[in-house]
């Protein structure tokens, strides 16, 4: 079984977990989930991945198991876990570009133009209702989210958290061990380029208080 295979590969001991792997049509392309429940690990991976190598997909299955995993057991990196970090880097060029609005759309060709040189392509656009976060980019599914919190408010407020989640899409993360770093320190030295970046970060805590974070937009980032 392929999950069996990668637990081992990971951590060759046997820790008396048991496996189960289900692809799911309602997952977004190229997401996954993992849940333990005692000593069962439940896999849920997007029907996309069906059509990857083997070899990726025991990257993926063992980037999930470090993450419910590394508090409880040494583990070490594998070279599948590599060849995960290489292709969802690059998946973005196969994604379908086929959800858009009017609003976000506009302002990525603003940030696009007056950061990038007009270099980045438009990815997927959307809002989202979250109140954790204002902004996310998804690499498997090439996709832009902004909270609608941020729908009315100050053009440059939605022009800033469009550019940071352009960042993320531009340099995509450094992976050191077992660790993706996002928020690298080139990444927070070109977030400080846009405009007014100080001005605007305040104005955002003072519309997230007590309910967002930032810089980063994540509660847990």
């Amino acid at each position: 079984m392929l999950v069996e295979e990668a637990f081992n590969s990971l951590h060759p001991e046997s820790l008396g977990y048991t496996f189960s792997l289900k692809y799911s049509a309602k997952f977004n392309p190229y997401n996954a989930n993992v849940r333990l429940k005692g000593n069962k690990i439940e896999f849920n991976l997007s029907k996309k991945w069906k059509t990857v190598s083997k070899e990726i997909q025991m990257g993926l299955v063992q980037s999930l198991l470090v993450k419910i995993l590394k508090s409880k057991v040494r583990l070490k990196n594998t070279t599948n876990i590599d060849l995960y970090n290489i292709f969802i880097k690059k998946v973005h060029i196969s994604v379908p570009k086929t959800k858009s609005d009017p609003v976000l759309s506009q302002s990525f060709d603003r940030v696009n133009e007056r950061y990038f040189y007009g270099v980045i392509e438009k990815p997927n656009l959307g809002w989202h209702s979250s109140a954790n976060k204002l902004g996310s980019y998804e690499y498997g599914s090439d996709t832009i989210s902004i909270s609608r919190m941020l729908q009315g408010r100050e053009t440059e407020l939605l022009d800033y958290i469009i550019y940071h989640e352009m960042l993320h899409k531009k340099q995509k993360f450094e992976s050191r061990g077992l660790r993706n770093y996002h928020h690298t320190p080139e990444f927070r030295r070109k977030e400080k380029e846009f405009e007014n970046q100080k001005e605007i970060e305040n104005k955002i805590k003072m519309l997230s208080r007590p309910r967002l974070a930032i810089p980063g937009f994540f509660l847990k980032q």
